[in-house]
């Protein structure tokens, strides 16, 4: 039964007594009847009862065998998002506090003000993380609600599937792959590529189905010929073939640069036995019975994936000069690698099974290690993709432990692995007997010695450059937050100095409590040294603390905005303005024909921005953003006037904007070819290297003809890997 058909109570409760009979089926009972009445006047964006939705999250959580609180739990995960009577006390008052968490742990932070949806989204995946260490089982709900929402994409618009799917595809697949749910994890990355290309997607569809009967003969050609042989060893097994899901195949072609005519292993024999020995005598006869194609064999029996995947991968060539994929597993390690995470949950396992499992979850006290350390949101999110769901390598301990890391890891992320005192202690490293330099990629197979002193002063800064894993980056700081807090801390206080007086703003005045405390709470600061602190040492730049200070000063203060002077004019009193040059500057102004204009150099305003004019003595009439500094700081509302934007103009305009970025080797150089490659001009350039933090400020002044234009600029640059943060001057 498929997870769409458990649509029904009776069907839910029959698919879960099969499994579990001792499970609690009132709970489901009372949860399905509850969220139906919940959402009875709900409806999805396709117009289906919204109730179909949590219903057949139960459905695909009964299909991965989970039990009564969980299935509940999915039955009632949207009630406290959407249902305004519905609070988390009236679920624990009603289901227990089981299902009270389950149900919390999934409920999204969609009623907290956020700045941005990459914010909102990063504290949902906080949120998430910490409920999955407290119960797994919050996470494989998830997964199941987020399948379902794939599957019912195309009621979106195309913006959001697009963004749904990319979100997708980069957090919940890899979950997936990490709790080692394929069954999810293929499925979702195979709906994801049909909305993030369309038309790859269903090219791959038509050629795969072209030579479906030649594929599915030589499956039925292999496996005849296989079962044979298995059964003369007396070898008790199940054999079947299935094509690879369609984003391998995809994959494969984007990152090999195949066409799909050379991609060639399309299909896949697994075959079941029962003891790990039948695996070797099964791997035994496949390797006499076809030739093996160099270099695709893994042991996964011996080696297990952190995810506890098991299983003997082999690619042999067929004797129609076909390869394909012959995966042997026993009968627990294909229930495993089906269901993952969810063939272990805590009700039916014992603690020697439960303490085992705590093992296969230690990437998941890695998040919970460094995340707290992780003040930016973006900077979460990056450093989750990439700590988790790169590709990995396995490594070994001079003991002969595996240990998993990152593509790409170096030694120094090995020794913090091991523990923080190795990490901060560590002076050089061995791989496979030899020296080798700290920034050395780490690859599959290598054995990693590290080289420790114990009079040695502790980690460089400069090692922030060079490490992989968020965690490795988060115990550096650590150190030099502990280590040098004092140091930190003037540091600090010096570049919050500095940011504010090139920003042309007063620092006490942007520290007053009603300021700064909302800051404090936000990153979790006990004061405002702890916020010194935190700047000095890397953890968050002056530049964030500057313009988040600024944005709550205007947030709570009123701005001043000048009286405008009574201007006697008829109805064309407003009129068109040269200034002293040739150029049309395209400002009109109201009551004062002929004078000369200007625009002013400490905000720089562009079509768009709502401006105001300030009459200066001798120089005509000087245009401001209405949110610029010095026009919230005039005292003399006398000296202002009305300005507008005429409807049409041709004229271009200087935009200035401040980019922080990390800083390496043609940065620079690098920025301004991708500007001149987006025929953006630039008028003014400067930069400075920040060395305490291996940062640089880079400042542009750049020709556009509007704000719309200089607002896409600064979206281009934003997703620049270098980018950490930009902002309009």
């Amino acid at each position: 039964m498929t997870p769409e058909e458990c649509r029904s109570l009776d069907e839910l409760i029959g698919v879960l007594v099969k499994y579990h009979p001792e499970a609690n089926v009132a709970l489901v009972e009372k949860a399905y009847h509850f969220a139906e009445k919940a959402h009875a006047d709900q409806k999805r964006k396709s117009g289906e009862p919204y109730f179909n939705h949590p219903r057949t999250v139960a459905g695909i959580l009964a299909d991965l065998m989970l039990d009564a609180p969980t299935i509940a739990a999915g039955l009632l995960h949207d009630t406290v998002e959407d249902c305004d009577e519905v609070t988390l006390e009236v679920i624990e008052k009603e289901f227990g506090q089981e299902v009270a968490l389950l149900v919390d742990g999934v409920t999204k932070l969609r009623r907290l003000d956020f700045s941005s949806r990459v914010e909102q989204q990063a504290e949902s995946i906080r949120k998430m993380i910490l409920a999955m260490s407290k119960d797994i089982r919050v996470v494989l709900i998830k997964l199941a609600d987020r399948t379902h929402n794939m599957r019912t994409l195309k009621s979106q618009p195309p913006e959001s599937q697009k963004r749904i799917a990319q979100e997708t595809l980069d957090i919940y697949a890899p979950i997936a792959h990490r709790l080692g749910v394929y069954k999810i994890k293929q499925e979702l990355e195979d709906l994801c590529l049909r909305y993030l290309d369309p038309e790859g997607y269903q090219n791959l569809i038509v050629k795969v189905g072209m030579k479906r009967a030649e594929r599915e003969a030589n499956i039925r050609a292999v496996i005849n010929q296989l079962s044979d042989k298995i059964k003369e060893m007396n070898i008790h097994y199940e054999i079947d073939g299935r094509p690879k899901h369609f984003y391998s195949i995809y994959r494969k072609m984007v990152l090999q640069h195949k066409p799909f005519e050379q991609i060639f292993d399309l299909i896949a024999i697994r075959v079941l036995v029962d003891t790990v020995q039948d695996c070797y005598a099964v791997l035994g006869i496949v390797h006499t019975l076809w030739k093996q194609v160099p270099n695709r064999f893994k042991d996964y029996i011996s080696t297990p994936k952190p995810n506890m995947y098991q299983s003997l991968h082999t690619t042999v060539v067929g004797e129609n000069g076909m390869p394909f994929e012959v995966q042997i597993r026993t009968y627990e390690m294909h229930r495993i690698a089906e269901y993952g995470i969810a063939a272990h949950w805590r009700y039916k396992e014992g603690k020697q099974v439960a303490d085992a499992l705590d093992n296969k979850l230690y990437w998941l006290r890695q998040i919970l290690d460094w995340q707290n350390d992780t003040r930016d949101s973006e900077e979460f999110i990056k450093s989750l993709k990439v700590d988790l769901f790169s590709d990995e390598v396995f490594v070994f301990t001079p003991k002969g432990e595996i240990i998993d890391l990152p593509k790409g890891a170096t030694p120094i992320d090995f020794a913090y692995r091991i523990h923080s005192a190795v990490g901060n202690k560590c002076v050089g490293a061995k791989v496979n007997g030899r020296i080798v330099t700290l920034d050395t990629p780490l690859n599959t197979g290598d054995f990693v010695e590290i080289i420790t002193q114990q009079n040695s002063k502790g980690p460089s800064r400069d090692w922030l450059k060079i490490v992989k894993t968020a965690q490795a980056k988060a115990k550096i700081r650590n150190f030099y937050k502990k280590e040098l807090k004092d140091e930190n801390i003037a540091s600090g206080k010096q570049m919050l100095d500095y940011e504010a007086k090139r920003q042309a703003v007063n620092l006490p005045s942007l520290l007053k409590p009603e300021f700064c405390d909302p800051i404090l709470h936000k990153y979790s600061f006990a004061d405002l040294d702890d916020l010194y602190a935190a700047v000095g040492c890397g953890g968050i730049t002056a530049a964030q603390v500057d313009t988040r200070l600024r944005e709550e000063q205007r947030n709570r203060e009123k701005p001043l905005v000048p009286v405008m002077p009574r201007v006697q004019s008829d109805a064309n009193a407003v009129q068109h303005v040269s200034s002293s040059s040739k150029d049309d500057m395209g400002i009109m102004v109201a009551g004062l024909p002929g004078c000369q204009v200007h625009f002013a150099k400490c905000c720089t305003p562009v079509p768009g921005d709502d401006i105001i004019g300030y009459i200066t003595r001798g120089r005509g009439v000087t245009v401001h953003s209405m949110d610029c500094e010095n026009v919230r700081a005039s005292r003399d509302p006398a000296r202002w006037v009305e300005v507008k934007w005429a409807d049409t103009t041709n004229s271009s305009y200087n935009g200035s904007i401040q980019i922080l970025a990390s800083d390496r080797h043609n940065l620079l150089a690098d920025l301004m070819s991708y500007l001149s490659a987006q025929k953006v001009t630039v008028c003014a350039v400067s930069a400075r290297v920040n060395s305490s933090n291996q940062t640089c400020t880079i400042e542009l002044t750049l020709q556009v003809a509007n704000k719309q234009e200089l607002d896409w600029v600064i979206k281009q640059i934003a997703k620049r890997q270098d980018t950490i943060e930009i902002f309009r001057v």
